[in-house]
């Protein structure tokens, strides 16, 4: 675990879990996961993240892999913000609908660091556990290549099916549901 902060004062640094096995002269799957204290920590049924997160570990685990945790909390519009989203989905919003409709992107998370903590730690190429195109795209940009997208698709559930759907159909998730 290797912690990446902009000074030594920061309380909330970004983190990455750098499996036994780690090579980074060939592609190294890695999994760019933002945080989800709902579904990561408590383990909400509104979305897969925790899911996700534990499939990602897992893989990083068997293959050398690398998790790199960003702290940017509900879609990169923090925890109060992702909280009043949740209460606007609970009156028949869904998620991209209850972020605009707070004045925020449907998505606000930024890339950046994560490219400059794979660089840190020598990954030049990647395969990249994801379902998002917004990612793979992130990373394209950059001077890291991406030489394959692993699928992470979590099983629907009935808590968190509407809230797949719109990621599929109006963020334009690789889900095929």
């Amino acid at each position: 675990m290797i912690a990446y902060a902009s000074s030594a004062q920061e309380r909330m640094p970004h983190v990455a879990f750098v499996a036994d096995g780690f090579n980074p002269s060939e592609p190294v799957p890695v999994r760019i996961h933002s945080e989800c204290m709902t579904g990561d920590v408590f383990g909400s049924r509104r979305c897969d993240c925790g899911e996700q997160l534990h499939s990602a570990m897992q893989l990083a685990a068997e293959r050398g892999g690398v998790v790199i945790y960003l702290r940017q909390e509900g879609r990169g519009i923090g925890l109060i913000n992702k909280l009043k989203a949740y209460n606007l989905q609970d009156t028949g919003l869904n998620t991209a609908e209850a972020n605009t409709h707070l004045g925020f992107d449907v998505d606000a998370r930024q890339y950046e660091c994560a490219v400059a903590i794979l660089q840190d730690l020598g990954i030049t190429a990647v395969e990249l556990i994801t379902n998002n195109p917004d990612k793979v795209e992130a990373l394209r940009r950059s001077p890291v290549e991406v030489a394959a997208r692993i699928p992470l698709v979590i099983e629907p559930q009935a808590d968190n099916r509407g809230y797949l759907q719109t990621k599929q159909e109006l963020m334009g998730h690789l889900l095929g549901l």
